[in-house]
C-alpha cells in the first residue's frame, strides 16, 4: 500500500520546492490583467515613501522589495512595525505613501489592524497575498494574489519566491526580459545534486552563520529562517557588512558561514568579507554568481537573483533536516498560520 504524501517526511516541503518554476509563469500570465492595473494605480500615486509591514518569510520579501524601491526607484523605503499601532496605538502621518502589507495567508491580525491603521493615516494600502478572501486582502485598497496555489508545508518555499516576483512586477520602475525567468529556475533545480557540499557544512552542527549584502541580504535572513525552523540549527544572518562590524568576532573554525553572492556590485562588495572569513578558518559555502553553488542566470536583471538563490538554500534546508531525522514539513511547536497581535 502506498503512503499518503502526509505520511512521507518532506513530501510537501520537496513538491512545493520544485513546483516554483510552474509558480513563475503563473504570475507572470496574471501580469496583465492582475498585477500591472495595481502598478499603475500604485504611479499614478507617486508616493514619497513605500512602507512595508509582514512577517516571518514574508518579512524578508519585504526587505527585498525595499531594495527594489531604493535602488531601482530610488524612493525611500522601509519596514513598519506593527507594533507601533498594536501595541503603543500610534498612527504616524502617512500622507502620501504606499503601505503594502505580504502574507502568504493573510491571516495575522496585526497586520490586518496594521493596514486599517494605515489607511487612516493617509496611505495607499496594497496587500500581497496567497489568500484573496483573507481578512488582509479585505482591508487594503488594493489586493494582489499570488498564484502560489495551496502551501502545506509550514516552511514556507513556493509562497516566499512568489512574494518576491509579485513585489518586483509590483514596484520596479522598469520590467521586461522575464520570460526565460521559469525556464532557469527549473535548471537550477535540475541541479540540485550539486549541494552536497552544503550538506556536509550543516552536518551535526548547532549553529552557523548566513551572510549577504545588497540584493543577497535578504536571501541569508531567509536561509537562516529554513534551517532554524526545519533543522533546528541556531541560524545567524548577517548583511555582509554588518558582519565586519562587530559579529566576525565569533567566527572560526567551528562555526560555518553560508554565503550568498550576488552578480554586479553587491558580490563584489562581498569579497574581503569572505576573504575574512577564510582567514578565521571557518567552513564556507557559497551560493550564487560565483558560489560553490553557482547559478546562471542568464541576463535576467541583477535585481531577480534572489529568486534563484534561495532555491538550493530551500533545498539545503529539506536535505539536512532530513539528515537529521527531522521531518520538515512538521517542524515542532509551529504552524502553518502564525497569528500575531
Amino acid at each position: 500500500m502506498s503512503q499518503s504524501p502526509a505520511a512521507v517526511p518532506a513530501a510537501f516541503m520537496r513538491a512545493e520546492i520544485a513546483e516554483q518554476p510552474d509558480v513563475f509563469r503563473r504570475i507572470l500570465t496574471a501580469y496583465d490583467t492582475e498585477i500591472a492595473p495595481v502598478r499603475q494605480a500604485i504611479q499614478r500615486r507617486r508616493p514619497r515613501l513605500v512602507q512595508f509591514v509582514a512577517r516571518g518569510s514574508s518579512d524578508h520579501a519585504a526587505l527585498y522589495a525595499k531594495y527594489v524601491v531604493e535602488v531601482l526607484g530610488e524612493v525611500p523605503a522601509g519596514l513598519i512595525s506593527a507594533s507601533t499601532f498594536t501595541v503603543y496605538r500610534r498612527r504616524p502621518d502617512l500622507s502620501d505613501a504606499l503601505v503594502v502589507a505580504v502574507s502568504q495567508s493573510g491571516g495575522s491580525p496585526d497586520l490586518v489592524e496594521s493596514v486599517r491603521q494605515a489607511r487612516l493615516a493617509g496611505a495607499f494600502t496594497v496587500a500581497v497575498t496567497n489568500a484573496p478572501g483573507s481578512a488582509l486582502a479585505e482591508a487594503a485598497d488594493r489586493h494582489v494574489t499570488l498564484h502560489a496555489g495551496p502551501e502545506r508545508s509550514v516552511a514556507a518555499t513556493k509562497s516566499y519566491t512568489a512574494e518576491l516576483l509579485t513585489l518586483y512586477l509590483l514596484l520596479a520602475p522598469e520590467i521586461g526580459g522575464l520570460a526565460g525567468l521559469p525556464d532557469v529556475a527549473a535548471a537550477v533545480i535540475a541541479g540540485f545534486g550539486d549541494i552536497a557540499a552544503g550538506r556536509d557544512l550543516c552536518s551535526g552542527v548547532t549553529r552557523l552563520v548566513t551572510t549577504g549584502r545588497g540584493y543577497a541580504y535578504p536571501t541569508a535572513r531567509e536561509a537562516a529562517l529554513k534551517l532554524m525552523e526545519t533543522c533546528y540549527i541556531s541560524a545567524q544572518a548577517f548583511s555582509a557588512a554588518d558582519l565586519m562590524h562587530g559579529p566576525l568576532a565569533m567566527i572560526d573554525d567551528c562555526v560555518p558561514v553560508i554565503g550568498v553572492l550576488p552578480p554586479g556590485e553587491a558580490g563584489a562588495a562581498m569579497a574581503p568579507v569572505l576573504g575574512a572569513i577564510r582567514d578565521r578558518g571557518a567552513p564556507i559555502w557559497t551560493v550564487g554568481a560565483k558560489g560553490d553553488f553557482t547559478i546562471d542566470s542568464a541576463g535576467l536583471p541583477d535585481a531577480l537573483s534572489p529568486l534563484l538563490e534561495i532555491l538550493p538554500l530551500q533545498q539545503l534546508a529539506m536535505s539536512a533536516a532530513l539528515d537529521r531525522g527531522i521531518d520538515p514539513d512538521r517542524p515542532r511547536g509551529l504552524r502553518k498560520v502564525t497569528q500575531t497581535r
